[in-house]
């Protein structure tokens, strides 16, 4: 049962991160569309920013790992 729950935990923590990085990144790409359209100089930090909220998703997954792996170790099995 424990480990069903972290799975569940882990499942939850790359989905919101997912959720919330996709959430960002749609404001972001349409302000960098926006501003690519006035000056294509700015293609760079455009990109730059678009990556910025990938980030984000990968630190959830890096919860999501050590959900799964670390914390069945600590469970005392009953």
């Amino acid at each position: 049962m424990d480990v069903g729950l972290i799975a569940i935990g882990a499942g939850i923590a790359v989905g919101l991160t997912g959720l919330g990085a996709g959430w960002a990144e749609k404001d972001v790409g349409a302000a960098a569309v926006g501003a690519i359209t006035e000056d294509v100089s700015l293609f760079g930090k455009a990109m730059v920013l678009m990556v910025l909220p990938e980030t984000i998703v990968i630190f959830g997954l890096v919860v999501a790992i050590l959900a799964a792996f670390v914390l069945p170790g600590y469970i005392p099995s009953a």
